[in-house]
């Protein structure tokens, strides 16, 4: 086949074309395009390794806590039970005549600890009788936590409560 000069211009321009599409095609776009990804999977790495780093970094401080609980627990007296201590501090801070009820029960829980919960009424005292009560139990050291409470005002005495505590603490 004879072609003219002009139809072989036109026919190597298209070739080249051709080969430039190709070449753009199949290796410079892909190349670009692995590039983007590793640098995208590069960053996305790397967010990862600022969240792993933040997240040892909270594991170690519950790490920490937990191993002063552990500490606190351990140095309890033998045979320390959570009934016995609020019976202890009642009659220390002079609520123990106030008890209407103590009703102690052992909460499901996983881990090493047993969650012990009692459950206590007080009934007829002053305000300053259960906040001393309240700062004895709480801040004893052994790990105490009053859960829930609930405070009333006494309808036989003026200027007295009524008070349900629910005092939790683990063995």
């Amino acid at each position: 086949m004879k072609l003219a000069k002009r139809e072989k211009y036109i026919v190597s321009t298209a070739l080249c074309a051709i080969a430039i599409f190709c070449m753009l095609q199949f290796f410079i776009i892909p190349i670009f395009e692995k590039k983007a990804r590793l640098e995208n999977g590069e960053g996305a790495k790397e967010k990862i390794l600022k969240e792993i780093s933040a997240l040892s970094v909270e594991y170690q401080a519950y790490k920490r806590s937990f191993m002063g609980i552990k500490n606190t627990l351990e140095k309890r007296k033998k045979g320390f039970t959570l009934f016995s201590f609020l019976d202890r501090s009642a009659g220390e801070t002079e609520v123990k005549g106030h008890i209407k009820y103590m009703k102690p029960s052992d909460l499901q829980s996983t881990g090493p600890y047993k969650e012990t919960m009692v459950e206590i009424k007080l009934e007829g005292i002053t305000l300053k009788q259960l906040v001393g009560y309240l700062y004895r139990v709480e801040l004893s050291g052994d790990i105490i936590v009053i859960k829930r409470i609930s405070i009333k005002e006494n309808k036989r005495q003026s200027g007295h409560l009524d008070a349900v505590l629910q005092v939790v603490t683990f063995l």
